[in-house]
């Protein structure tokens, strides 16, 4: 029913920003909770942030707090992770996910739908 393609990855050097885009299919995008998720080689997948299906909340993982901004513009059926301060533990592939629900949720179980992931890279 949704369709996620996620874009913006490569590669960066450490200190660098990089703002990865989440563009949706659906006539019904504002009604999902989004997410962002990543997934380094040999870890399993883990939660990055989180946003509410109007843009009101938003949660992330400790380890990208301060440095990782999670958006949406609802009009353009996107959702935005903008990346600042990359380090190399950064690494992974990057993917987006969509829940039927109008909060956000950290758990990945709780995702509907997902994107098939964007490579990021930091160099140090």
């Amino acid at each position: 029913q949704v369709q996620l393609v996620e874009s913006g990855g490569g590669l960066v050097q450490a200190g660098g920003s990089l703002r990865l885009s989440c563009a949706a299919s659906g006539r019904t995008f504002s009604t999902y909770a989004m997410g962002w998720f990543r997934q380094a080689p040999g870890k399993e997948r883990e939660f990055v942030a989180t946003i509410s299906w109007n843009g009101g909340s938003t949660y992330y993982a400790d380890s990208v707090k301060g440095r990782f901004t999670i958006s949406r513009d609802n009009a353009k059926n996107t959702v935005y992770l903008q990346m600042s301060s990359l380090k190399p533990e950064d690494t992974a592939v990057y993917y987006c996910a969509a829940v039927r629900k109008r909060a956000g949720t950290m758990r990945v179980n709780d995702y509907d739908y997902w994107g098939q992931g964007t490579q990021v890279t930091v160099s140090s």
